[in-house]
């Protein structure tokens, strides 16, 4: 172990871990601000706002000697005996230099700018700035450059961080921003004919430490205190990114990133950033319809869902044997209480993995990040749970043959995937059933077959754990009421099972925790960033 001391307190790292004094300082409960320093990217030292005074105490005579001057704290490594000051008046004079000489030509348009709130400047103008301003303020035009799809620059609100630049080419590796000219006079820009067009492109914006690149899908929508934020899971894909949902008043406003070094580390992909526009989509399913077997879809009546609870239960016992598919956007304690209710009423009946969308291949960035092609968060889950009911292994084409063959009377398939996902041909051996039970987001040639149309959640309308495609179970709590009359899946199937009270997923996942060695890890609350469940289960 090494020590080190931050502002008089002394702390341990370990001694094969590599630090730098902003990470050392944070282990003591010190934040020394800092501007162009990123831990996902590589030091340049260049705002010079984390300067901090250092030194080193000897091990044997316990005598400190300082070095003369101030030095980045981002780019001094910490060892064995090393001192950091953080408060000194010295200190806090180069910071509030460093703030005044940012604001000299700084646009000050905090009211229009969509930063206010969570800027860098704005906060350390208020902690670490001058008294007074000794610059005469000036007019200025706030000039905006369009860099790409789904990012506009405002360039004259940029303090030349370079953090976006560093990212586009050592995480992304596509490389479209530059700086331009010299001096004064600097610029960021992309390259001619190259829009910042990557699938990571919009991590720039969350990096952004003023309000120099701003998200388009999110500009002028919503204040930012006026935001709610919920920490979530993308249902993006397999990978399983940790986020944050912002929501407000139901309706949720963007998803960023929320650091997990297991998972996603600082990032997103765009199609997970973007992917939450269905939640609030005009056409999704929002009433609970039924019909009678062999009538015409046109004649179907609308139920509450008090009446689902028992008549969805007699329809699908009245039919025979049951084949369901458990959708992988399901959580693990939906998969497991449907299961339950499945085999409550058909104690053979049919479990498979519902349909797992793919499209095209893994994609890995010169960072690390993947963006997976499995479309759904929680194949390995919901897999994982069949296995518990001895129908591990089977998929939806296997579903799909074995209603084909007429082993089946009735089906239920749940959904809730984001858009389009199956055909009319696909649907076509589903037609004969005397009950099909649908459960989606949308409108489908599936649901056109369906006696029983129930409408289903989104990713931020459900609360439960995903398991991703490392086996790391996150667990996650709902951000966002679904529509009015729409009852979340874990809803439905907790009521089906007679269970009182409000729909409870702890309770859920501590019952399965307890019966089963493969979810034995989520027995308690589970971590910010998850368990990864095949090393429990070796343990």
């Amino acid at each position: 172990m090494a020590t080190v001391i931050v502002d008089g307190q002394e702390i341990e790292i370990g001694a094969d871990e590599r630090l730098n004094c902003i990470e050392a300082a944070r282990r003591a409960g010190k934040e020394i601000p800092h501007y162009c320093w990123h831990p996902g990217l590589s030091v340049v030292a260049s705002c010079r706002m984390c300067l901090i005074e250092t030194g080193q105490r000897d091990a044997a005579t316990g005598k400190v000697t300082m070095v003369p001057k101030l030095v980045p704290g981002c780019q001094t490594p910490v060892k064995d005996g090393t001192v950091i000051v953080t408060e000194s008046q010295l200190v806090k004079e180069s910071r509030a230099r460093v703030e005044e000489a940012l604001l000299i030509d700084h646009p000050i348009d905090c009211p229009i700018c969509d930063k206010a709130g969570e800027c860098l400047l704005q906060d350390y103008h208020f902690q670490h700035g001058q008294a007074e301003r000794r610059a005469d303020l000036h007019p200025f035009t706030s000039r905006k450059r369009d860099v790409g799809p789904t990012v506009t620059l405002f360039v004259d609100r940029c303090i030349m961080c370079t953090r976006c630049v560093r990212f586009t080419r050592e995480v992304a590796g596509s490389a479209e921003l530059m700086v331009t000219s010299r001096g004064a006079k600097e610029e960021i820009d992309v390259f001619p004919g190259h829009p910042l067009a990557n699938k990571l492109a919009g991590n720039v914006v969350d990096l952004c430490p003023v309000g120099a690149l701003g998200d388009k899908d999110f500009l002028y929508q919503q204040r930012v205190w006026f935001l709610k934020r919920e920490a979530n899971v993308c249902g993006g894909c397999a990978a399983g990114c940790s986020i944050h949902t912002e929501h407000n008043q139901d309706t949720v406003y963007r998803l960023k990133p929320r650091e997990n070094p297991h998972v996603n580390t600082w990032w997103m992909c765009d199609d997970g950033r973007y992917g939450w526009h269905h939640l609030h989509d005009d056409s999704r399913v929002l009433d609970v319809m039924r019909r009678d077997a062999g009538s015409a879809p046109g004649s179907a009546t609308t139920l509450e869902w008090a009446d689902v609870v028992v008549r969805l239960r007699d329809d699908l016992k009245a039919a025979g044997r049951l084949a369901v598919a458990v959708s992988p956007m399901l959580t693990v304690e939906e998969a497991w209480m449907l299961c339950a209710v499945a085999r409550s009423i058909d104690p053979q009946a049919f479990l498979a993995v519902g349909h797992v969308p793919v499209v095209g291949a893994d994609e890995t960035f010169p960072g690390g990040f993947t963006i997976r092609a499995e479309k759904c968060p929680n194949q390995r889950g919901v897999a994982e749970v069949l296995a518990l009911y001895g129908a591990g292994g089977n998929t939806w084409d296997n579903l799909v043959a074995h209603v084909a063959a007429g082993r089946a009377d009735a089906a239920w398939i749940t959904g809730a995937y984001p858009g389009a996902w199956i055909d009319e041909a696909a649907a076509a051996p589903f037609a004969g059933l005397r009950h099909l039970v649908v459960q989606d987001l949308f409108d489908s040639p599936l649901m056109q077959l369906a006696t029983w149309r129930l409408p289903a959640v989104g990713f931020a309308e459900r609360a439960g754990t995903w398991v991703n495609v490392a086996h790391r179970a996150q667990s996650f709590a709902q951000a966002i009421r679904p529509p009015a009359g729409v009852w979340p899946e874990g809803r439905l199937f907790w009521n089906m099972l007679g269970r009182r009270g409000l729909y409870d997923p702890v309770a859920v996942r501590r019952q399965m925790a307890e019966s089963s060695a493969a979810f034995a890890a989520l027995a308690g609350d589970l971590p910010a960033v998850g368990v990864d469940l095949r090393i429990h289960q070796l343990a």
